[in-house]
């Protein structure tokens, strides 16, 4: 039977590497690698400097590189669903080409492979299909919320107060729907308005172009969008996230 660890790497600092993450690399035979092109390579950089101190030899490294995902298209969901099937089929290949009988092959994931990733979803998938069998396991991860939270010195929650956590699309769509909000994907910065919010926000955290802004919604909002558009144009892509808390109860 093959074996599959699914290994949480962090959210960009190569010290978020957990005990439990160093012994899944040392035991893995195979790296499998999702390449999404030059812009990212720094994405992948961190995965082969991780691999390159805590492997153990002989190990492979087998990559295969990412589909492209439709982003301009307003069937969101659509776009998604076709993305995750093309990659499934690329991981699928990896996992039947090049992981043998025996051996333990591994995904590195961008932070916690539970909160904000495809990956699990992608594995299954291969699973039902039935053209490869495999055992998988997962290790958690320092998400990027986790390391948001701890950047800003605060908690993710407050006494007797719940956390949404959600996308951009919704928040621009349905609103605010709770008091304390995590928000991810969020290309064009629709806490806009939301002037009873304080807002954490971060971009490439735990990495040396990490960048942080915190403060009222109504004052550093601006300064966000602008910090955001020039980090993207400079890299090519932003990974970002915020929590907004809300300062004052809206009126009944």
């Amino acid at each position: 039977m093959k074996r599959l660890i699914i290994i949480g790497i962090g959210a960009g600092d190569p010290d978020h590497l957990t005990l439990q993450a160093v012994k899944a690399i040392a035991a893995t035979d195979v790296f499998l690698i999702v390449d999404k092109g030059e812009v990212k390579h720094e994405l992948v950089q961190l995965r082969l400097d991780l691999i390159a101190e805590h492997g153990r030899g002989p190990y492979r490294i087998a990559e295969a590189r990412d589909p492209e995902r439709d982003r301009t298209t307003p069937a969101y969901a659509a776009a998604v669903d076709d993305w995750r099937a093309r990659r499934a089929l690329a991981c699928e290949a990896l996992i039947r080409d090049e992981l043998r009988d025996g051996e333990t092959g591994a995904f590195l994931v961008w932070g916690d492979p539970g909160v904000y990733d495809s990956t699990l979803a992608v594995v299954e998938e291969i699973l039902r299909r039935g053209n490869v069998t495999f055992a998988y396991e997962v290790v958690p991860g320092i998400s990027s919320v986790a390391a948001l939270t701890a950047r800003h010195r605060t908690s993710l929650t407050q006494v007797g107060r719940p956390v949404h956590l959600t996308t951009g699309r919704r928040l621009a769509e349905h609103g605010p729907t709770a008091d304390d909000m995590v928000v991810m994907l969020d290309a064009h910065c629709s806490f806009a308005g939301l002037d009873d919010f304080h807002i954490h926000w971060g971009a490439y955290l735990g990495t040396p172009d990490e960048i942080l802004v915190s403060g009222p919604v109504s004052e550093v909002g601006d300064r966000v969008r602008e910090l955001r558009a020039e980090a993207r144009a400079r890299k090519g892509w932003i990974m970002d996230t915020y929590l907004l808390r809300r300062t004052s109860r809206p009126e009944a």
